[in-house]
């Protein structure tokens, strides 16, 4: 007796070929950006605390933060408290209220 051959073999090599390229299509990566001339875009966000002394002390409330990150252009805003601990990375786009033991700010600024 004769061993049966599958009866579509084509079939198999097309699926076999497929998977294959797929396979290596997933390994290609993309090449970087070209290089671009013009100056990169201003960061949405950047906090600006030039106009925010109104704000030194006043109650730490919640319309007085609204304003003051409207005013600041701040993309985040940090309530920091006499026993709140900070790092000293500088964000461009943070605005940090201190506020006393009395929950009164005491300063606003970016950092």
């Amino acid at each position: 007796m004769i061993p049966s051959r599958p009866r579509f073999p084509a079939i198999g090599t097309a699926l076999a070929a497929a998977l294959l390229a797929t396979a290596l299509g997933a390994c290609q990566s993309t090449p970087p950006p070209a290089a671009s001339t013009a100056a990169p875009a201003p960061l949405p966000g950047l906090c600006n605390d030039t106009s925010l002394q109104w704000a030194i002390g006043k109650v730490n409330d919640e319309a007085t933060v609204r304003r003051l990150k409207q005013e600041s252009g701040a993309g985040l805003v940090n309530p920091i408290g006499p026993a709140t601990i900070t790092t000293r990375d500088i964000r461009r786009d943070r605005l940090r209220v201190y506020v006393d033991a009395g929950n009164v700010i005491t300063a606003a600024r970016c950092e």
